[in-house]
């Protein structure tokens, strides 16, 4: 069975919920919002070598995080070889603890980026696979799955790009491994690409909040089974505002989530995972005529969110993982295609929070 994460959401925007916290904010990005971007409108996965003093890097896992020199190389389907200095430094908390290789922020120097594929990239953070072995790369292809669905269905979501990312030890200690990676788009940058700005405010209330996009980012949620978020504490939540000052709610960090079920989530009780997807909704109570315009985006998408996923086992997904997806996917799309099953998860389970 897959599963959420620990304590139950109380509200739409409710506390946090699960430890760990938000990754620390990127610089801001002064490129003009529709400089192109590279990086972000290819999906083929990039092949690259990170080279670093991993030890010393890996050290770095309390509040004290200092940047440490590194080299990103690759090459280019012309053959070129592009070599990018660039600062590494771990970041996040849970996993920060408990993964062989950290979840790190990348930061480049503009002026060698300029042509390359990261051109117009201030900094990125890179999330990486946990451990070796094919069940922590199906956990890392998963998340990025989840990130690649949540693009089908609206533009104000963070784009990413798989890679396979060997690290090289420059200390020469370790021998190089090559394992899953992916990037996920700069904070700024996803909102200037809505022509929003990014708003890094705690506490912000459900009449700020657009009523349809976070009506989206809820049901998503249950979606993947996901609890490990808090909008009012910007836990696993970036905020950007619009012009007129509509505030849109933006997930990221999904690897607590149900439909993955990773070993380092384990729930606190059985009853919990039988509950994660009706606790994503207590407290957001909608009438089911609100939520019928969401039911029928998602609806509308399911096709694509499979063929995304059937098309990840080129990419090394286990077909069983896919196929355990699905399934869980498959009770998500009977729910809302169901009017009483739908008025007792969405409805009634609100209504008793």
């Amino acid at each position: 069975m897959r599963r959420g994460c620990g304590a139950a959401l109380t509200a739409l925007v409710g506390v946090c919920v699960a430890p760990g916290a938000s990754a620390s904010q990127a610089p801001p990005d002064s490129t003009p919002a529709r400089a192109p971007d590279r990086l972000f409108e290819a999906t083929e996965p990039l092949q690259l070598t990170l080279q670093a003093d991993f030890g010393a890097l890996n050290k770095n896992r309390g509040n004290d995080k200092p940047n440490h020199p590194g080299v990103l190389s690759y090459t280019t389907a012309a053959g070129d070889s592009v070599a990018l200095d660039v600062q590494l430094h771990t970041r996040g908390h849970f996993r920060l603890g408990r993964c062989q290789y950290p979840p790190l922020k990348i930061v480049f120097n503009r002026e060698q980026t300029a042509h390359t594929t990261f051109a117009h990239q201030g900094s990125l953070k890179l999330t990486v696979q946990c451990r070796g072995g094919q069940s922590y790369t199906n956990y890392l292809l998963e998340e990025y799955l989840i990130y690649r669905t949540y693009n089908l269905l609206t533009d104000r979501s963070f784009r990413v790009r798989l890679a396979r990312v060997t690290y090289a030890d420059a200390s020469g200690k370790h021998a190089p491994e090559t394992r899953r990676a992916f990037f996920v788009e700069d904070d700024d940058r996803m909102a200037r690409r809505n022509q929003m700005q990014v708003f890094a405010q705690k506490g912000v209330t459900q009449d700020e909040l657009n009523f349809e996009q976070t009506g989206l980012a809820m049901v998503f949620q249950y979606l993947i089974g996901n609890t490990d978020f808090a909008v009012t504490a910007l836990h696993n939540i970036v905020l950007m505002r619009d012009s007129s000052g509509v505030v849109y709610p933006v997930p990221y960090d999904f690897d607590w989530s149900g439909v993955i079920w990773t070993p380092y989530a384990q729930p606190d009780s059985r009853l919990e995972i039988a509950n994660v997807r009706q606790r994503v909704f207590r407290g957001t109570c909608r009438a089911p005529p609100e939520l019928a315009p969401l039911f029928a985006l998602f609806n509308a998408r399911k096709d694509s969110i499979y063929a995304l996923y059937r098309g990840m086992a080129a990419e090394g997904l286990e077909a069983k993982r896919i196929e355990q997806a699905l399934d869980y996917y498959d009770a998500f799309f009977k729910t809302i295609n169901d009017p009483d099953r739908a008025r007792r998860e969405f409805i009634l389970a609100c209504r008793r929070s």
